[in-house]
């Protein structure tokens, strides 16, 4: 199988190029992404865990999916493909806001990515793929906020920075 190209991007979000994933983490190189947040009716967000076998971040807790934009796809259409193979489910999401970060791993790679923000709501229970998602849960906001205080390790880099930077952005 042929590995995953991702969308490379200059400051501006333009497309630049493309190459594959696991060549633009260990390039470092700026790359266009998506991270959804899904609320259920008491406004509780959907946590994942990142299965344990994961190239990175495994076994953390982090929004309810994310991933990478392929050639041609939208952020939404993106959004909704990764929500239904990760958390087998499928919501109607709205874009709020997007920055850029860049976050290095122990294992010699580095997430650089102009990261698109998509929000949504569900209630129901998701159906979670094994082979991305260890483990799910709703959270209150702020059972969230104490938790990434005294628990800070236990939660992906990207998922702090929105959570921190960007909660203005996440309402429903």
């Amino acid at each position: 199988m042929k590995e995953e190209q991702v969308i490379l991007v200059n400051e501006k979000d333009e497309q630049v190029g493309l190459m594959p994933k696991q060549e633009a983490h260990e390039k470092a190189l700026l790359h266009r992404a998506f991270s959804v947040f899904i609320f259920n009716d008491k406004n509780e967000l959907m946590l994942q865990q990142r299965a344990v076998h994961k190239y990175h971040s495994p076994g953390l807790w982090t929004n309810t999916c994310c991933s990478h934009q392929r050639d041609g796809e939208s952020s939404l259409n993106a959004g909704k493909r990764r929500l239904m193979e990760e958390m087998g489910f499928t919501t109607k999401l709205k874009e709020t806001t997007s920055f850029i970060y860049k976050a290095p791993f122990d294992n010699g790679l580095t997430e650089h990515e102009f990261d698109h923000i998509l929000v949504g709501k569900y209630n129901a229970i998701p159906s979670i793929n094994p082979d991305e998602v260890a483990s799910w849960k709703w959270i209150s906001i702020e059972a969230l906020e104490k938790d990434l205080v005294e628990n800070s390790e236990s939660y992906t880099v990207w998922f702090k920075i929105i959570f921190d930077k960007f909660q203005k952005h996440l309402a429903v």
